[in-house]
């Protein structure tokens, strides 16, 4: 559940992000930065971004842009996939003893 939480969180702030992404280029004002929209897509706001490049049709014509948003998406999932097999709960475990 809580997986589920902070992706919905994620997902609302991306949205957020693009749609007032939308609104500064509609209106010349300065941008956020792309580093920025993909950032919050890998840390889980994939969906929400996917989602409010469709509803606001914002760059969808950057095709560069396309790629590497999957490309968070993809790597997103892997890593969750990754962290929640008991290899990597127990190395994490380990690394938090040693600190």
């Amino acid at each position: 559940m809580l997986l589920i939480g902070l992706y919905l969180l994620a997902s609302l702030a991306a949205i957020i992000l693009y749609r007032l992404d939308k609104l500064a280029a509609q209106q010349g004002r300065r941008r956020i930065p792309e580093s920025t929209l993909h950032l919050v897509a890998v840390m889980g706001g994939w969906p929400g971004a996917l989602l409010a490049r469709r509803w606001f049709r914002h760059k969808t014509r950057k095709q560069p842009f396309g790629m590497i948003l999957w490309s968070c998406a993809v790597l997103n999932v892997c890593l969750v996939a990754w962290l929640v097999t008991s290899d990597a709960a127990s190395g994490l475990r380990q690394l938090a003893n040693l600190g």
